[in-house]
Formats: structure tokens, sequence, C-alpha cells
């Protein structure tokens, strides 16, 4: 099989690249700009193109499949010449299906929680010695990539995003996996620039309900309603298997975990992650791991990377890193930290980076998110603002839409490092919250 990536350098794109090229077929790419680890890890494979840019004189007839990325336009000049050859052109998600349509397929969606579940799922299989292909958001310990293909492994696992599909379908990519077995984690509305409504964005959960296979089963968490409420609407000939909270007990900052008259201490915390845990755990049972031996898997689990990840953690201050930025993450995240350190000070800090979070309009979903952190800080970068097309917003209507009036508001990373050394204090903990990097800082140097 010979397969042309257009936009090959992209975070998901390069890992279904390297895939590819380990299950044998020979892969070629472009891109106008690739960045690592992406531009290592294809130049060690000798998957790099040999030059940037687009040229349309790398697509020709032999190819047996053109994959488009989201990095590329409409008017993307390979793109347009495979289009005039009548080559195969397919999406990153429409790929991975071509893959996976052989094979059971697990599909984990929802506004949060996805990675660390998809997470959780492969490292109880790993110990478990289950064999499967996957598709996961992020690097994970013990895995050499975040995309896994192969002709024997039974299942797939894949890590559903409600996002676009690729420059000329509009779809979410979640709409086209069609799984045996899907997971809903919860719903908060996001990516406002393509849902405008929150009605709008829940009709996409809806729609990916409606795209289980007949006879699937749909697991999903129970304490969100508006999710439970389509769950059980929507379809009759499928199952429905809901999960919520687990008993457990915080003993010595560590969480445990009670099933029956057994203990299990987890390395991860907080009810969000113990929710995620019991809807990983169903997916298990699917798949035909009992529960003890799940349990006994998911005690050595370290979560998924940025996913309230340790940075750094001395005698003066612990450090903590993770993705959350759409409000709901934010609350659950910063809630996990208090609870799981209730003697110590929790430090908070956010960063604007998304196109939701930057809005005007968008501020006030973020009311009493930050309210149990003792500090509670928030950065954006105005040229984000411009890269976004968004019009500026100051630090007064931030406040308004927080609903806390000594939330402070930092527009320049350096005086924003200079008030978070201010609070280098014994036993404090830092919580850095971003799907973007505050602008190249260092955490665990700060």
């Amino acid at each position: 099989m010979n397969v042309h990536f257009i936009a090959i350098g992209g975070s998901a794109m390069h890992n279904l690249a390297i895939a590819l090229h380990h299950k044998g077929y020979t892969v070629t790419g472009s891109d106008d700009e690739i960045f690592e680890p992406s531009k290592t890890r294809l130049a060690s494979l000798g998957l790099l193109p040999p030059t940037e840019g687009w040229d349309p004189s790398r697509i020709h007839p032999g190819l047996d499949a053109v994959i488009l990325g989201m990095h590329a336009k409409k008017d993307n000049p390979e793109l347009i010449r495979a289009v005039e050859l009548g080559l195969k052109i397919f999406s990153y998600p429409e790929y991975l299906y071509e893959q996976s349509k052989n094979k059971q397929r697990i599909v984990i969606g929802g506004s949060h929680g996805k990675t660390t579940i998809t997470a959780m799922i492969l490292h109880v299989l790993k110990a478990n010695n289950v064999d499967c292909d996957y598709m996961v958001g992020a690097q994970l310990e013990g895995f050499d990539v975040m995309v896994k293909l192969t002709e024997e492994a039974p299942y797939m696992i894949i890590e559903g995003d409600e996002y676009l599909t690729s420059p000329i379908d509009p779809r979410p990519k979640f709409h086209l996996y069609k799984p045996d077995i899907a997971l809903l984690s919860g719903i908060g509305w996001d990516h406002i620039n393509v849902f405008p409504t929150f009605e709008n964005y829940v009709e996409q959960f809806t729609t990916f309900i409606g795209k289980i296979t007949p006879g699937g089963s749909l697991i999903f968490c129970e304490n969100d309603p508006v999710l439970k409420s389509i769950a059980l609407d929507t379809r009759d000939d499928i199952e429905n298997l809901p999960y919520g909270l687990p008993d457990f007990v915080v003993e010595n900052g560590v969480t445990i975990v009670l099933k029956g008259s057994k203990r299990y201490p987890l390395q991860i915390f907080g009810k969000h992650n113990l929710m995620n845990m019991e809807g990983a755990r169903l997916v298990c049972l699917h798949l035909g791991i009992t529960n003890e031996a799940f349990m006994n898997a998911i005690t050595t689990f370290k979560g998924a990377s940025k996913r309230l990840e340790l940075i750094r953690k001395d005698d003066d201050v612990t450090i903590f890193k993770d993705f959350a930025h759409a409000p709901s993450k934010v609350q659950a995240t910063i809630n996990a930290v208090k609870e799981q350190y209730p003697g110590q000070k929790l430090i908070a800090c956010l960063e604007l980076h998304t196109y939701s979070s930057l809005s005007e309009g968008f501020l006030s979903h973020y009311s009493g998110s930050m309210d149990q952190a003792d500090r509670a800080l928030v950065y954006f970068n105005p040229h984000a603002l411009r890269l976004k097309r968004l019009p500026d917003i100051t630090a007064e209507q931030i406040r308004e839409g927080f609903q806390r009036n000594d939330l402070e508001v930092y527009n320049d990373s350096s005086q924003l490092q200079q008030r978070l050394r201010e609070e280098h204090k014994n036993g404090n903990i830092f919580l850095m919250m971003s799907s973007g990097d505050f602008d190249g800082m260092n955490l665990a140097i700060l």
C-alpha cells in the first residue's frame, strides 16, 4: 500500500503515518511547517519530507490513498491534484475506520476525560496481555506511539473527538467510527466557533449514539443529567450501561477505592478520575477482563500526559499540570486537588488559550469554576486573540465572567512568573491549567 499524507506534521497525523510505516506501508507526506517532536520522530524513520511546502508532483496515480489533515486548506495544491487524478481521499478518522472496520471498535467520547479513560483501558489491557489496536490523544507511559494498527488485533480502541473531520468534511470525527461499544463521559459546551449553541453541541452526541451498531452497548456517566437524558431516550436496540462514583476514601493523601471487602490504593485522584475509572472498568468487562483483574491493574496507572500530571514535588511546593481549559474541566480539576490536599494552600493558574475561552460571550460559563482555589490567576496572550481574529478582552471582563473579584489577571508571562514565585512557600500546591504552554514557561524550573 502506498499512502500520502497532506499535512503529515500534525500530532495525530504523524502518529498515524508512523503506525502505517510499522505495518509495512510505503508512506510519504508533505507539510508547510513541522515542529518537534513530530520532526525528529518522522526523520528517525525516514518519513520526514525532504523539503517543507506543498508539491503537487508528489501526488501520482500510484497512490492507493491520500490522507488529508486539518492543517491543510481546501485550496491545497496537493489536494486539488489528488481530486483531479480521482484518487481515494480520506480524512484521518475515515482512514482509522477503514483500518478497523473488521475489528470490534470501542470509541471513547465526551467533552472531558476521553484521553484518560482511553489510557486507563489501554493500561489494563496491556497488563492483562490483551492485544488491541488503538488511537489515543496523548503520549502514554509504556507505549511507543499514539496510534497502533495491525492485522491481528481483534479490538480497536479509539479516542473519539467531537471536533471537525477535515477541511472538506464538517462532520465531527467521532461520527465516522461506528462503534460496537461506545462510552460517553459527559457533555460540557465547547468549540463554540463550530457549535454556536449548546443545543447544537448536544445534538452531535445524540447523532453519535445513533451511530452505534445495532445490538451494541452505550456506557455513560449517569451523573451528567443532559447525557443521561439523551442516552436513555435515543436508542432502544442497544444496551445502556450507566456508571457513577465508586466508594472511596482518602487516607494520608492517597485515594483508596473500596470494592466489597477489598481496598485498592490508586496513584491518581479526584472524583472525575474515579468516574473515569468506572467507565473504563465497564469497557474492560466487555472485553473479558474481570473486576479483580481490572482493579489490580489500575492501581499502577499513573495518568495520561498533562492530565493532573505531577511536574515537581519537594519539601517546599508541589506543581501539577493539567490540560483543563473548558469550565467543567477547570472546576473538576481544582476541586480534585483541593479535596486531595485539604490543609494546603492551592494556587490555581489558568491560561485562556482556546477560541471558546478567549471569546467574551463565553466567559460567563466560567462563573464559580475557580472558587475553591485559595489564589486564582488567569493568563492570556493578546497575540492569541489576534491569531483567532477575536476582539480584545479586559481584565474586568474576565473577572466578571469568573464572578470572582479577587481574580488576578495577567497578559504578560514574565509578570505571571514573578507573581507565582511570590507564592513559593512551604506546603503550597500549584495547579497550572492550559491546553497550551503559558508561552513556553518551564514549570519544572519555575
